[in-house]
């Protein structure tokens, strides 16, 4: 191996190390800074003085003796927080102990049997279960709340939505207020869908950098075949996506397979995301080549800038994203099928050469 083959694989195993470090779990070590990642963890028997986290998943094994303030796609407290917990996520568990305020806006919020919240609780979401005790008055707007057989709340209710459950369970008065759904709920969930999507727009635009700069020959391959043939690029992308899933579980139907079937669903993950990458950016590329401009610079950005404000269009974002995808994984199946074969024709040139494989 040359010296610049050795320095290529080292940038990229350093570019796949940064790129991977966004997406799995990430412990809380720090006594108080924000964190951010596919999953943050506060562990058992960790103890942290307060925690801003923005994630896909946050959860709280541990405690954390001041306020948590979280942005996630999902959230769960089974730990003890000292302080208030303010919490905008697809979904909201609490079964531990909260010695504050609850503030929550969410796709679901749920208070377990044996959670406690020592201060008011305020939740706008679809659905609201409560069967823990709350020590101070609730405000909750949702579609429907549902107060448990073991729920206990101190103080005053009042609720927006469809009340359902064990009404005795309030020691105070019950209030309906139709308004709370909209106050609560109307800004909060849309600010946390988008902010979650800037995240990942950030970590699709630096796979995106990496892969322009370590692989530009094949990078605008890529765009080539789906601008040329899109058609058949697509439907090999369909192909590959419906495919590999079925033939990973029939490898995982044997003891042996497990071990590579598992193996492989990571890799398939891999290939997906950068399937999404090359797509967008394969799309702009073209769209961009329509009024004369090549620049892949631009195209990167523009592709996935424009994927990511389709995602938060409902149902027709989703379809176009996934139309893409299927072009940009179709072409890189095709990319690395020509490659394959590529080093499969050196390979041949090189045993029927008198001298023998050359060395680089």
């Amino acid at each position: 191996m040359t010296g610049s083959n050795r320095i290529r694989t080292l940038l990229v195993l350093a570019v796949l190390l940064l790129v991977v470090v966004g997406t799995v779990p990430i412990a809380v070590a720090a006594q108080s800074e924000s964190r951010s990642g596919g999953t943050v963890v506060v562990e058992e028997g960790e103890t942290v003085d307060e925690l801003e986290a923005f994630a896909g998943t946050v959860v709280i094994e541990g405690t954390v003796t001041g306020d948590v303030s979280v942005v996630a796609g999902s959230v769960q407290i089974d730990g003890a927080v000292g302080g208030d917990v303010e919490a905008v996520a697809g979904s909201v568990q609490i079964a531990g102990a909260v010695d504050g305020d609850v503030e929550t806006a969410a796709g679901s919020v749920e208070i377990t049997d044996g959670a406690t919240i020592g201060g008011d609780l305020s939740a706008g979401a679809g659905s609201v279960l409560i069967d823990g005790t709350l020590e101070g008055d609730a405000k909750v707007g949702a579609e429907t709340i549902q107060l448990g057989d073991d729920a206990s709340i101190a103080g005053d209710l009042r609720y927006g939505g469809s009340l359902e459950g064990n009404t005795d369970a309030v020691a105070g008065e019950i209030t309906e207020d139709s308004s709370i759904g909209i106050d609560l709920t109307g800004t909060a969930v849309p600010i946390a869908s988008w902010l979650f999507a800037a995240y990942v727009l950030a970590l699709n635009l630096l796979l995106g950098a990496a892969l322009l700069v370590l692989f530009p020959r094949f990078s605008d391959g890529v765009a080539d075949w789906v601008a040329t043939d899109p058609l058949r690029i697509g439907l090999t992308g369909f192909g590959l996506l419906v495919a590999i899933p079925v033939l990973l579980v029939a490898m995982a139907i044997t003891i042996v397979g497990i071990p590579f079937s598992v193996v492989g669903a990571f890799g398939f993950a891999l290939l997906v995301w950068i399937g999404i990458v090359y797509g967008r950016y394969a799309v702009a590329a073209w769209l961009l080549s329509l009024v004369d401009v090549e620049n892949r610079w631009l195209a990167l950005v523009l592709g996935l800038v424009a994927g990511a404000v389709l995602a938060q269009l409902p149902i027709v974002g989703g379809l176009l994203n996934l139309l893409v995808l299927l072009l940009g994984l179709g072409a890189l199946g095709f990319g690395l099928y020509a490659h394959r074969q590529r080093v499969r024709e050196q390979g041949s040139r090189n045993e029927s050469s008198p001298d023998g494989p050359t060395a680089d």
